[in-house]
């Protein structure tokens, strides 16, 4: 598609208020796709708002309620109705310059629905469905503009949704502490039941090899779910690779940085330091350079 500048700088303050939003919310995010290009970056920091929107429906709000009010504005945005506010006006924009998939942002508010009627997950596969739901779909959202230039792929698109799943997992494993403060446990069943980890030992926080045994199952499929966009970003468009490995990267690092605390996710949250974002987005350089050879070469 051709992308129409002028509307971007026309919306200047429109997409500001979202970058606004993607900054205070989401460093690790914000600090990968900030390497985009003007317009692509613009226009990811748009579709982040929607998102944040829609999770402020749970985490603010917890009301269905407002998550209706606000499938009812993307419906309406969507038959050509732009609700006259900062978020809304940017997204017209980015709906004007890139192919974008209408599924994908409903899917979104349907994710934030079952954190509303949460249940802890039977297995790691229910945590996966939930994961596609919750951020699989922000892949599928933003890969139109990573990959703008020719349709896109089946397989590519799997590798976006297993990037999205991949996060939400990293983020469960770093917030394990602070969504039992909230009444949530994402942790499935399954996996503490296979590390000898019990619900009564998770209540009262227990740090023992058992949690981490259990922690390590996901975090391994977690490691599992990022590798085919490691494989598969030499597909994208080349303005967007660097941002997306950037991510990729400064998100599995808060899995290590976990492991580098003594696994206290229980009890505090890890934060990648500037330092080590930096020398990670170093690496995610490196592996983009192979990326150009004739295959690109897997693993950390």
């Amino acid at each position: 598609m051709t992308v129409p500048y002028r509307r971007f700088t026309e919306r200047a303050g429109d997409f500001a208020w979202c970058e606004d939003v993607i900054r205070r919310n989401s460093k690790s995010f914000y600090r990968a796709f900030s390497l985009l290009p003007k317009c692509k970056r613009e226009s990811v920091f748009a579709l982040y708002a929607f998102c944040r929107a829609a999770d402020d429906c749970v985490d603010v709000e917890a009301s269905e309620a407002s998550l209706d009010a606000l499938e009812r504005d993307l419906e309406r945005f969507l038959s050509g109705l732009t609700r006259d506010e900062p978020m809304w006006r940017a997204m017209d924009v980015v709906f004007e310059s890139f192919d974008l998939d209408e599924q994908p942002f409903f899917d979104m508010i349907e994710g934030q629905r079952r954190d509303l009627s949460f249940r802890q997950p039977q297995t790691i596969g229910d945590l996966e469905e939930y994961g596609y739901y919750v951020a699989g779909s922000v892949g599928l959202m933003l890969l139109p503009i990573l990959h703008s230039r020719s349709a896109v792929s089946d397989g590519l698109k799997q590798s976006a949704i297993d990037l999205g799943v991949a996060m939400q997992i990293t983020n469960i494993l770093r917030d394990v502490g602070e969504d039992l403060d909230s009444g949530r446990v994402y942790l499935p069943r399954d996996a503490m039941r296979e590390a000898g980890y019990s619900q009564a030992e998770l209540d009262k926080r227990v740090l023992n090899q058992s949690f981490v045994c259990a922690w390590e199952l996901l975090a391994e499929r977690s490691e599992e779910l990022y590798l085919p966009m490691q494989r598969d970003v030499a597909l994208l468009d080349e303005d967007s690779r660097m941002a997306t490995i950037s991510s990729l990267f400064l998100y599995r690092g808060i899995m290590d940085q976990v492991r580098e605390s003594g696994y206290r996710c229980l009890t505090a949250r890890s934060v990648v330091s500037p330092k080590r974002a930096r020398q990670l987005v170093t690496e995610a350089e490196a592996l983009l350079r192979k990326a150009a050879q004739p295959a690109l070469v897997e693993g950390r």
